[in-house]
């Protein structure tokens, strides 16, 4: 007997990352958000991670956002850094939300900007730009079709994860984390970052907050029904994003996602990690080490419904 709601599935995600260096590493540090964010949608029912070589040092925090963020530290010498995570997550579908009842996007904007003596509105602080995502006029440009006056903010959104998903083609490492989202506007292709990113530059172009969330979606299109198109981007970490959405009718606004890669709104298939203002906030695993000389990286990641 299922011992979750009928709205929420039950999902398993393995995810390693494994360095491989060409000289010994004598000191390295690392920090990574690998374990899922908990909250009325998401629980974490069981997690765990294992290190080689065993850490020196490693603890486990919250940031500012409520992202669990994990560091650690080697002291030992080591020519390969293996990190491992299983995690065991319950998804649940998000309370339903009428795109046509959210609040005119000229409006969201208006609230959004600073003023002498107003309330702060804490999503205001993903309305500029970051470091992996200028506000370049190109971006603005792909996102004006999108925005008749008087549109409401969430049916905008919308159109435009899908203008995005229509207009760049996925091609699987053919960006890398260090590629300008210049160059993607120019090629037309990149990858889930990428769309994110892009995504991310146009909606914040027209003064609308917008985040990056990292996480996993389910790597077989048949654990979403044998109907279904297989899911671009779930060969490794995912990304998509996060548009903030007040509403007209009495609920409290929230932060819609939105999956630009694969143009759908992620319920059940997608298990988040962290939120933050882009890539760079978020990275799943990054470090500084002492030695290691070039280095090859490999990153496996299964995604599977168990329930």
């Amino acid at each position: 007997m299922s011992m979750h709601p009928p709205d929420a599935a039950l999902l398993e995600v393995e995810h390693l990352t494994h360095y491989r260096y060409a000289a010994p590493v004598d000191l390295s540090y690392h920090l990574g958000y690998l374990r899922p964010l908990e909250d009325s949608t998401q629980s974490v029912l069981q997690f765990e991670m294992h290190v080689e070589p065993p850490p020196a040092h490693q603890r486990t925090e919250r940031d500012r956002l409520f992202n669990h963020r994990s560091c650690f530290t080697l002291t030992q010498t080591h020519r390969e850094l293996r990190v491992l995570t299983r995690s065991r997550v319950q998804v649940q579908a998000a309370p339903t939300l009428d795109p046509a009842a959210s609040l005119p996007w000229e409006t969201v904007r208006q609230r959004l900007r600073y003023v002498a003596g107003a309330a702060y509105e804490p999503a205001a602080e993903f309305v500029f730009a970051s470091p992996y995502v200028p506000l370049l006029p190109a971006l603005r440009e792909l996102a004006l079709p999108c925005f008749a006056a008087g549109r409401p903010v969430a049916l905008a959104a919308i159109d435009l994860m899908a203008r995005i998903h229509a207009d760049f083609a996925y091609r699987s490492a053919s960006t890398g984390v260090e590629t300008p989202l210049a160059e993607v506007l120019h090629t037309r292709e990149g990858v889930c970052q990428d769309f994110a990113h892009l995504m991310i530059g146009a909606l914040r172009s027209m003064g609308l907050a917008a985040r990056y969330v990292s996480g996993y979606l389910l790597t077989s299109p048949l654990d979403v029904g044998a109907a279904s198109a297989p899911m671009l981007g779930a060969d490794a970490s995912h990304a998509w994003v996060g548009v903030w959405c007040p509403m007209t009718n009495g609920q409290p606004a929230r932060w819609l996602k939105l999956d630009p890669t694969n143009n759908v709104l992620p319920t059940t298939t997608h298990v988040r990690l962290a939120a933050g203002r882009d890539y760079g906030d978020v990275t799943p695993l990054r470090g500084v080490i002492r030695g290691g000389g070039e280095h090859q990286l490999a990153v496996r990641v299964s995604t599977r419904r168990v329930g």
